[in-house]
């Protein structure tokens, strides 16, 4: 991570230095949250969103830039619990309601990488595709547990804020169009693909905890082992503003 920015800043350091053109901007949108669970169930995609704001070299006539970009990304999945009936050992029944449970890592993202722009496209658009490593960093969590009262059980399938990694990393790919209003403003629309090379959560095997279902074979049952990666399908939109500098001999 602490290279990562050293990076960001060394890319902010030289668009800006010797009078160099730069463009810079701000983009957002929809985010669509997946996790790989190990050793664990399946989870469902949770939606949210993300914004980020953004700086790369600018040359006329090159169709190739480096980019560095900071922003805000709830990530995460979600999980689904179906109503379910238990037979008590008198015979009389208890229906445990469906619940939905959203589990969210809301982080900061630094990414560093290089833009390549292709051929012409639409209204004069120009496309483009680019490639960036990335550090993340989790201000905080929200895991919602739903009512225990009414099922003690599903706060055991849950993530424990402990095991929670502060810091990861992975890479970002994708692409998108530039759109100029006019030579000096124009609307970017992009699609990214980002998954972690690391775990955003680690827990080891965790044995001899109480049963919460008071009608199971054991009173004591193991936890097992759940390591967790992030992985996120983001549409961005946002606005990309160019700074020319003109040399004047």
């Amino acid at each position: 991570m602490r290279n990562i920015i050293l990076l960001f800043l060394f890319i902010l350091f030289s668009v800006n230095t010797y009078g160099q053109s730069s463009a810079f901007g701000f983009k957002g949108g929809p985010l669509m949250g997946l996790q790989r669970w190990d050793n664990s169930f399946q989870t469902e995609p949770l939606f949210r969103y993300q914004g980020s704001v953004f700086i790369e070299s600018y040359e006329e006539d090159s169709p190739f830039s480096l980019f560095a970009q900071a922003g805000y990304h709830i990530k995460g999945s979600s999980l689904r619990t179906y109503s379910t009936v238990f037979i008590r050992p008198d015979g009389s029944q208890q229906t445990l309601p469906s619940q939905f449970t959203p589990l969210e890592f809301r982080n900061v993202s630094l990414i560093v990488g290089a833009k390549q722009r292709v051929g012409s496209g639409f209204m004069g658009g120009q496309p483009y595709y680019m490639f960036g490593v990335r550090g993340d960093y989790t201000v905080n969590t929200k895991f919602g547990f739903g009512d225990p009262s009414i099922n003690p059980f599903y706060s055991y399938i849950y993530p424990f804020e402990g095991f929670v990694r502060k810091f990861n990393y992975g890479f970002s790919v994708g692409g998108g169009m530039e759109l100029p209003f006019s030579k000096l403003i124009g609307m970017i629309v992009e699609l990214s693909v980002n998954p972690d090379l690391s775990q955003q959560y680690n827990q080891p095997a965790i044995p001899n905890i109480r049963n919460p279902n008071p009608y199971g074979s054991s009173s004591l049952i193991t936890i097992p082992e759940r390591k967790i990666a992030n992985l996120t399908i983001e549409l961005s939109v946002g606005f990309r503003f160019i700074h020319k500098v003109i040399l004047v001999d």
